[in-house]
């Protein structure tokens, strides 16, 4: 990465193509530490300290902050930039969506699939057998990993991208599901029964998994948010979308 005080007799194109490169990487790095949970809901961002982490001025960490916010992925409250605060009626809403398309989409994936795609999907689900009491965090970002990875084998760019868009406002709630009882187990169960179904291009058993594996994990989470509205009764805060 270029340090600040970049040479002034660098053409200005160059600079641009610089800032623009490091607005994207510092996009990049943040937009994976939110998704996987690194920054917790209410987790405040500065520019000045993130400027100071990366070795940047503050002009490409602003771009990057205005894309998460525009991902949804920052809030903008009274004391500047968070991580949202969790809307139980919202990730209920996204589990809603997620269900049907996920179902839309190993339906399409058993259709569509190429022997890429099911060489990567097995890699994966061997991967994450191989893994042992996995924290949350990495269950996190493998689920997600192996979910995505049925996307891209649907070869739908309209359904991944919602697919995607969608994923991203579920990082705000607390917990993964998958840490809860023996569901990391299960859950393999059923991204193994998935994946088979999609190997026998039985479009109607994959989409069916894919509807029950979603409908638990929206089971498990109402379950969560009630166990979160007890330790901590919710309150009435303009902030919040």
């Amino acid at each position: 990465m270029l340090s600040p005080d970049f040479s002034r007799t660098s053409q200005v194109t160059d600079t641009a193509s610089t800032r623009r490169a490091d607005g994207e990487s510092i996009f990049l790095t943040l937009r994976g530490e939110i998704l996987s949970g690194v920054h917790q809901p209410g987790t405040a961002i500065r520019e000045t300290s993130l400027a100071e982490r990366f070795g940047v001025s503050r002009t490409p960490v602003r771009e990057a902050l205005s894309r998460l916010q525009h991902e949804g992925l920052l809030e903008r409250v009274a004391r500047g930039l968070q991580v949202p605060q969790v809307d139980p009626q919202q990730v209920i809403q996204i589990y809603d969506m997620r269900i049907l398309l996920e179902e839309e989409a190993a339906r399409q994936a058993a259709k569509s699939r190429q022997f890429p795609d099911l060489m990567r999907l097995e890699a994966l689900l061997q991967r994450d057998r191989q893994l042992q009491d996995p924290d949350d965090h990495t269950r996190i970002t493998t689920n997600l990993e192996f979910h995505a990875a049925i996307w891209s084998c649907a070869h739908n760019t309209v359904l991944q991208d919602l697919l995607d868009r969608l994923s991203t406002h579920l990082i705000h709630a607390p917990r993964s599901t998958l840490s809860t009882g023996n569901r990391w187990a299960e859950s393999l169960d059923e991204h193994e029964a998935i994946v088979l179904a999609i190997e026998k291009q039985d479009s109607d058993k994959a989409g069916k998994i894919a509807r029950q594996h979603m409908e638990t994990a929206r089971t498990l989470r109402l379950q969560l948010l009630r166990e979160t509205a007890l330790q901590h009764p919710l309150t009435t805060n303009s902030s919040r979308r």
